[in-house]
């Protein structure tokens, strides 16, 4: 293992977060830090019992993921536990990897973060998720041990190195998630769809294209679908409104029925009526909820504390039983697990379906769009208005050297009124409006979200936490 030394030992901490790795590169993330951490991966995992003989790696169109995920993978074999490359890949192809072959996962991308930047997104088999709570920390101690020269634990030496074997799980992806939504017999429908230059590039035209029989009826305007990770026409990140203008515009030009815009890795995706306007994630987890409660009536849906209200009111409407969680994929996907939900909502538009392993993938929750659009005849910004009630600020971020003192300020600010500790401090008033501020795990940042039964309202919250916070 001495080979996985480095001149310049890099300090892991900084760049293995809570849910994922993520950090520069080379001085971060390079070859050697990729090779100890897919050693300490499998390490891991032998030590907790999940060792299943192989691990499948997929990586995105960056160009450092191709290297870094041969390194992972030459780590993982170094410790005699086969490899099964996935190559280009969505991080939700990974999961269905991940399910589908009953394997733990390595994803390499930054999702949406620029092209400096890379990353690993882990999973143990069947797609289950290794944070910082459930195995990260550990792997990343072993993986600073090894790259700071440690030999390897007694006992731990492979008697065999690991196998590396290419697998294409496109096709397969594709008909799985084909088997789950039915979009054979909507209407015909316009859709545009950017990429960003990422990873739905690959992804769309398989699943919804004519790579899969019998031929949808849908047009596909496709938008930036090279695949580039210096991300030359916009950021992939769908979350920042100057993202979509492209996306809108075309919509308009094409007369499109709707628009879809994924992240850099194709796990979240974001929706735009016949009119360019957004479409709120929240609105798409009701959408999205209703559907599938339909499909197992009674069921749980989960959704983080920022989703609007309008998402527990539907489901019970819809007679389902909400269940708030915090931020966080990790969170969201073990109380998913822990409740046997058939469907999980984030309002950073991030979906999570049992049928899936419990695990998030924006192209199923694009297609349940497509089948709720196809399958009646309002336009898109009508169907939706059935789940939109309350005005939201959206996330609004302010730079705080003392959260913990602002975070005090504002609840001695709302004394009298209900409070809870879920995750941050969330102040529920009388007149169904709501606040969340929460801190950043990663930056000196408090994150403000609001939301109230009509914009006046809202914005005369948003303002009075706000001039405290930034005072």
């Amino acid at each position: 293992m001495s080979e996985l030394s480095h001149p310049a030992v890099v300090d892991l901490a900084p760049f293995v977060k809570a849910y994922d790795v993520r950090g520069t590169v080379p001085d971060q993330l390079n070859p050697p830090v990729a090779r100890a951490l897919g050693a300490a991966f499998a390490q891991t995992l032998r030590a907790g019992g999940d060792d299943r003989g192989a691990v499948v790696v997929a990586y995105d169109m960056r160009d450092s993921s191709p290297a870094l995920a041969a390194a992972f993978g030459d780590g993982v074999r170094a410790e005699g536990v086969d490899v099964v490359e996935a190559g280009l890949g969505s991080t939700d192809l990974l999961y269905y990897a991940s399910g589908a072959l009953d394997l733990p996962g390595a994803m390499f991308t930054a999702s949406h973060n620029p092209a400096r930047y890379n990353g690993i997104k882990l999973c143990r088999a069947g797609a289950r998720p290794i944070g910082q709570d459930s195995g990260l920390t550990e792997i990343r101690d072993r993986a600073q041990a090894l790259l700071e020269g440690a030999a390897p634990a007694a006992g731990g030496a492979a008697a065999r190195e690991g196998v590396a074997t290419s697998r294409d799980l496109l096709a397969d992806y594709a008909t799985y998630l084909r088997g789950l939504v039915d979009l054979t017999t909507i209407r015909p429908l316009t859709v545009v769809v950017d990429a960003g230059n990422g990873m739905a590039g690959h992804t769309v035209p398989a699943v919804l294209g004519d790579a899969v029989l019998p031929t949808l009826p849908l047009t596909i305007i496709p938008m930036y679908f090279e695949l580039d990770g210096t991300f030359p026409n916009h950021e992939a990140n769908p979350l920042e409104p100057a993202n979509l203008v492209d996306l809108q515009a075309a919509v308009r030009a094409h007369g499109a029925d709707l628009g879809l815009a994924f992240d850099g890795d194709a796990d979240r995706c974001f929706v735009v009526d016949a009119d360019g306007e957004p479409v709120a994630p929240s609105t798409i987890t009701a959408l999205v909820a209703v559907r599938e409660l339909a499909r197992h009536p009674g069921a749980t849906v989960i959704h983080n504390l920022i989703t609007s209200s309008a998402v527990a009111e539907i489901v019970a409407e819809n007679g389902g039983r909400p269940v708030r969680t915090r931020v966080g994929h990790s969170f969201i996907k073990a109380e998913m697990a822990r409740t046997d939900a058939v469907f999980g909502g984030e309002h950073s538009a991030h979906y999570y379906f049992r049928d899936f392993w419990f695990a998030d993938t924006g192209m199923l929750a694009a297609m349940h769009v497509l089948a709720a659009l196809g399958g009646q005849s309002r336009p898109l910004a009508e169907l939706v208005g059935d789940y939109s009630r309350y005005a939201a600020s959206g996330e609004i971020n302010s730079t705080v050297t003392d959260q913990r003192a602002k975070l005090a300020e504002v609840r001695a600010l709302f004394a009298g009124e209900k409070s809870d500790d879920l995750d941050g401090l969330t102040v529920l008033f009388a007149d169904g409006a709501w606040i969340n501020l929460r801190p950043s795990n990663t930056e000196p940042l408090l994150r403000l979200n609001v939301e109230a039964p009509d914009a006046a309202r809202m914005s005369a919250l948003r303002d009075q936490v706000l001039a405290v916070v930034r005072r």
